[in-house]
């Protein structure tokens, strides 16, 4: 597991997560919406797939580490891998911290 608290020097990080079902599950919410939109004369719609999408700023040191907490919290809590899968995108921004030690 990695750390979930970093010390020294970090940089902060913004994680955009995007949570969606996998392709083989129904989704019975993507449906409902498929038919309002189209019973509010949206044709064009062919096809509605629902998901989540999630911010997480991340204070680490380095970007590897901060792209493994990620994919451990997405594991972990942010998606169910039985029938979801999640991609994110992870950028630095202009702000570094000092994590005090203990």
């Amino acid at each position: 597991m990695v750390g979930k608290q970093c010390q020294g020097r970090s940089r902060l990080y913004l994680a955009k997560v995007y949570v969606t079902l996998k392709p083989t599950v129904n989704d019975p919410q993507g449906l409902t919406v498929l038919a309002t939109l189209r019973s509010l004369g949206f044709t064009t719609a062919a096809e509605v797939r629902v998901g989540k999408y999630l911010e997480v700023h991340i204070d680490s040191p380095d970007r590897s580490l901060a792209e493994s907490q990620v994919h451990e919290m997405c594991r972990e809590l942010l998606s169910n891998p039985g029938i979801e899968e999640y991609r994110f995108d992870l950028e630095e921004t202009n702000q570094a911290t000092e994590t005090p030690r203990p």
